[in-house]
């Protein structure tokens, strides 16, 4: 007989929560010791004192587990306990090596199961590779960075200097005497320049094409991308951009490259902005698009294009949710 073990975590006390959760992880641990349903003889689950909307073992049987039995405990209250957590442990008739298995926030149980790895996220504008990146690192409760809001923020120094941003010599000065920070608070990103807030100013639309003529110049590439790497260098991330899988992290565990038509990438990038209040021609967009796309394609440092190891994706014809389940099953099927 072998017991294999795991634990999840869930967002709030729902049962529509449970069950996702419940189903997720019975489902990895299924798929990482290749079992099948009737080699399970039994699963026990327990509970933090903080879940009780509905049983582990009933979400269980509503997935399909039904020819073994099931049980639910509820764990006493532990002052400084992981909140919302749900542990369970498989009995199977087999003696295998157990794999076990531990997602989102109860990854911190077992550090030694839980190896550090980076997510590269490359593709043109509007691809939807930063809403992917978001959801991606949500889902894998690890650190999202923001790669691009970096170069914006150099850009909208530049603009606010009254610098011309094609002027590599007095952009790479004026870097000297500005100061760029990253913080994070409640796992949002925080861009601060010279210490303000920055992280919404920098979505503009000048910013934004500012930042891809900066971005062309290597004392600010080589800047940012030593940045970038110290972070992911500490803690798994999720790092999006155009030069990541082949230039800031070359030996990223996983690497994607998203991509779709130009008009779908307009029509993205539109609605986000009349969204906002913003005014805007369409077509205008779409040249705008163009230009980016050939300005980070043709430049000389670290251009825009899909790693050899990436996996490519067109999003054009998918919903997020569909990219992002296809992100996490290559993922998986890497492990």
């Amino acid at each position: 007989m072998t017991v294999i073990r795991g634990a999840t975590t869930i967002a709030e006390d729902q049962p529509e929560e449970i069950k996702k959760a419940v189903g997720e992880l019975l489902e990895q641990i299924e798929y990482r010791n290749q079992l099948k349903r009737d080699e399970i003889l039994s699963i026990v689950f327990s509970s933090t004192s903080d879940i009780h909307s509905f049983y582990p073992a009933k979400a269980a049987r509503e997935a399909g587990f039904a020819s073994c039995s099931l049980f639910s405990a509820q764990e006493p209250e532990i002052d400084g306990g992981l909140a919302l957590c749900i542990r369970v442990m498989l009995f199977i008739e087999k003696n295998i090596t157990p794999h076990h298995v531990y997602l989102h926030g109860a990854r911190v149980l077992r550090k030694d199961l839980a190896q550090k790895f980076n997510v590269a996220i490359d593709g043109p504008a509007g691809s939807g590779k930063s809403t992917i990146a978001k959801l991606l690192a949500h889902d894998q409760n690890i650190l999202y960075l923001d790669t691009g809001a970096m170069y914006r923020a150099c850009a909208l120094a530049a603009i606010r200097a009254g610098i011309d941003v094609s002027d590599e010599a007095q952009v790479c000065g004026l870097m000297r005497n500005v100061t760029l920070t990253v913080t994070y608070e409640n796992g949002a990103q925080h861009t601060l320049l010279n210490g303000e807030d920055v992280s919404e100013v920098i979505r503009d639309r000048e910013v934004s094409m500012a930042a891809s003529t900066i971005s062309k110049h290597e004392s600010v590439r080589m800047r940012m991308a030593e940045k970038q790497r110290e972070i992911a260098g500490k803690m798994s991330c999720v790092l999006d951009g155009r030069d990541i899988g082949t230039f800031v992290l070359p030996d990223a565990d996983f690497k994607f490259f998203l991509t779709a038509s130009p008009e779908v990438r307009a029509k993205r990038r539109y609605d986000e902005l009349v969204a906002k209040g913003n005014s805007v021609d369409f077509e205008d967009l779409k040249r705008e698009i163009a230009l980016r796309d050939e300005q980070d394609s043709t430049r000389a440092i670290a251009p825009l294009k899909k790693a050899d190891d990436a996996v490519l994706i067109d999003t054009s014809d998918m919903t997020i949710q569909q990219v992002l389940q296809t992100i996490k099953n290559k993922m998986q099927e890497k492990i």
